[in-house]
Formats: structure tokens, C-alpha cells, sequence
């Protein structure tokens, strides 16, 4: 009945693997849990290889480099069951009854499921803070506020989906391996018209990652998403970001936007590497660098 599809980088999964083949047996019905490494050569993989001693369950690393994309498209092409759990290795059911739950609001006419996520209450240490409050005032949405933006809102790291969907929709492939594959995928279950049910049903998001990696991150992130543009995969109005970006390049204020961005530069970076970190002067840096690519 039920795949449930982690891909891994460099992350221990063993621990997250036991709490789901603990639910879904006590759910009583057929699943299967693959986890596949996208030869990351991790160490972390001497405790995944345990894995493969579970009943129902099974870890792989790849021979090589397949990026983002094309590794949870090798993931469902393994998978035996109509119904597909992918999950995020950093992440962690919160409720016990998380797997009854997806069980539950399972009907033919629902193709996508998404849980949503939570970021824990205690406060990181500095280098973390930036990631963490960015996590939990624009990831961390309640269903309302996920269903006035039904596509936008939906990530990749918690959601069921029937197999079926992927012979219409599957991640690009042809796409550098630079983030916002999971916006691409959302667009263009919008652009099919398959319909997402929002409901609560989080797991706990671990991964924080320090400021400079965060930094780099989303230095990519924006590169990614120029290209998407350009290369006409996603409309500029899909994403905030790009549709004022779009608006600077149509009134040719790039230059004087780079300019003013490397000036103030320095001050935004003392702001948001800060233990206070302000997301509106996060927002300028990210449209300021985009402007500089």
C-alpha cells in the first residue's frame, strides 16, 4: 500500500527509519521504506547500512551523483506501492499516530498530501538563528495560512502523492541541481491542475544549517531560480522575489539596485548573521544579489 521514499546527503536516517517501521506496523498494513544516498561516501552510512536489517526496509548509495531531482525520481521508480511518503532525512514525525494519520485522508480523488512542518521551540545557538526564525515564520504554516497559496506553500520534505500523479508530473531532470526543484514541482502540479489537500500532519525540521552555509544556500537558490525564469520553466509572478526582480529588469534599475546592494552590503550581513536577525532586511539582501547575478 504504502512507499515510503527518503533521499539522503551525508545524514544519519536510522533513528527516523524505526519510528516510521514502528508506525506502520502498528498500522497494520503492506509498505516498504527505501532510503537512497546520493553518494555522498558519508560515514554516516556505516549506522544507515543497519537499516538494511529491518524488515520492510532498505538503504543504497549511488554509484554516483545523480542531484536532487533525479534521485527521488530513482526512488519511485523502485517503490512497489501506489501510494508514495517522501520524506526529508531531517526531519522527524512529531505525533505517534503520523503515519494513521497520511492513512486516513487517503481517498481516490486526492492525489497530493502535504503534512506541513514545525521547527523546534528552543532557541539555536547564533550561527543557527537566521535559518531557524526564517523556518518558522515562512515554512512553518498552519493549513489557513498554507490554502491561500495552495502550490507556493507546498514543500517537498512531508507528502503523500499516488504514483499516477508522476506519470504527468515528476522532478525536472534537466535542470541544474541547484535548489528550487520543489518550486518547479509545485508549479507544475498547478499547471496540470493536480489538486493539493493542505492538512496537519508536521514533522519536526532538524536541519539548521549555520549562517555561512545558510548564506551559501541561498546564494544558489537565487541563482537557481534566475535560471528557472530565463530559461522559461516558471513565470516571473510565480514567486515574490522574482516578480519584483522582474519589474527592475522591465524598468532597467538593475545597475542602480547592484549598486546600492554592494554599499549596503556590509550592514545588511552585520544584521542578519546577528543573534536578531530581521527577514525584511533578509528579503532586501535576496533581491539585491539577485540583481548582482
Amino acid at each position: 500500500m504504502l512507499s515510503i521514499l527518503i533521499p539522503t546527503y551525508h545524514y544519519k536516517v536510522y533513528d527516523l527509519v524505526c519510528e516510521l517501521q514502528k508506525q506502520c506496523e502498528g498500522a497494520g498494513i503492506a509498505y516498504e521504506i527505501i532510503c537512497q544516498d546520493d553518494h555522498s561516501d558519508s560515514e554516516n552510512n556505516l549506522e544507515n547500512e543497519k537499516i538494511n536489517l529491518l524488515d520492510h526496509c532498505s538503504f543504497s548509495s549511488n554509484a554516483e551523483n545523480l542531484g536532487r531531482s533525479k534521485n527521488r525520481n530513482v526512488l519511485v521508480q523502485k517503490s512497489n506501492f501506489p501510494y508514495l511518503l517522501f520524506l526529508d532525512a531531517d526531519t522527524f514525525p512529531i505525533q505517534a499516530n503520523f503515519i494513521a494519520t497520511y492513512l486516513s485522508e487517503i481517498r481516490d480523488e486526492i492525489k497530493i498530501l502535504y503534512g506541513g512542518i514545525r521547527y523546534q521551540e528552543q532557541h539555536p545557538n547564533q550561527k543557527q538563528v537566521l535559518r531557524w526564525i526564517y523556518g518558522r515564520k515562512r515554512e512553518a504554516l498552519t493549513v489557513d495560512q498554507r490554502n491561500k497559496n495552495v502550490y507556493l506553500s507546498f514543500l517537498t520534505l512531508n507528502f503523500l502523492i499516488h504514483k499516477d500523479v508522476f506519470q504527468t508530473v515528476s522532478f525536472n531532470e534537466d535542470i541544474p541541481n541547484m535548489r528550487h526543484e520543489d518550486t518547479l514541482f509545485s508549479y507544475e502540479l498547478k499547471k496540470n491542475n493536480v489538486p493539493i489537500k493542505h492538512i496537519e500532519n508536521p514533522v519536526y525540521h532538524y536541519g539548521l544549517d549555520d549562517f555561512d552555509k545558510a548564506l551559501l544556500k541561498e546564494h544558489e537558490s537565487l541563482q537557481a531560480l534566475k535560471n528557472l525564469i530565463e530559461n522559461g520553466y516558471l513565470p516571473t509572478d510565480y514567486v515574490k522575489l522574482s516578480k519584483l526582480f522582474s519589474k527592475i529588469t522591465k524598468f532597467k534599475l538593475n545597475f542602480f539596485v547592484a549598486f546600492g546592494f554592494k554599499c549596503i552590503r556590509p550592514i545588511l550581513l552585520k544584521n542578519i548573521s546577528s543573534s536578531n536577525p530581521s527577514l525584511i532586511l533578509f528579503d532586501v539582501y535576496r533581491l539585491g544579489y539577485i540583481c548582482t547575478i
